[in-house]
């Protein structure tokens, strides 16, 4: 993961309610209307600035390639699409059958390779067992670190920082 890059935060007497963050010229600057209250402005910039260095982190991943690696090592069809996702806050990943497009959290960017292979398994086996009855257990348990890669998401989900 590279080192997170440094923070500005500009309040502006022009901005009334929205805030805004954007990487420039290696800087991460949060925009903040000018009368918003300390803590406020510092969970907006937290939050922002979290969602930010996850793209980032996720930037040099290829879903695609992975995708298509795990797929045929474990004989699973590969999706029409896969895409990192900001949106997915509560999940690790989704699957639409109907149109066969994965969506990978972008959270995940920030834990171990073999967790985020994991979850790209656990959405490829979807494309065949779209529940999670005892058929999709097997398919997802053919990924040797299943079992370990479920307990430290678990973990993480809790609140218990990993490596």
């Amino acid at each position: 993961m590279p080192a997170p890059l440094p923070i500005r935060v500009i309040a502006s007497a022009r901005r009334k309610k929205t805030v805004a963050a954007r990487i420039v010229d290696g800087v991460i600057e949060v925009r903040v209307p000018e009368t918003l209250d300390a803590t406020t402005r510092d969970e907006h910039v937290a939050t922002l600035t979290a969602k930010l260095e996850r793209q980032r982190a996720a930037g040099p991943i290829d879903l695609d390639e992975r995708a298509r690696r795990l797929a045929r090592r474990f004989d699973l069809p590969q999706p029409d699409a896969i895409i990192w996702s900001n949106r997915q806050n509560a999940r690790w990943g989704s699957c639409t059958v109907a149109d066969r497009s994965v969506r990978i959290s972008d959270r995940l960017a920030e834990l171990p390779p073999w967790v985020l292979d994991y979850v790209i398994v656990h959405e490829l086996a979807h494309l065949v067992e779209p529940d999670h009855g005892p058929a999709f257990t097997a398919l997802v348990s053919r990924y040797p670190r299943a079992e370990r890669a479920m307990g430290f998401l678990e973990a993480v989900s809790l609140g218990y920082a990993g490596d």
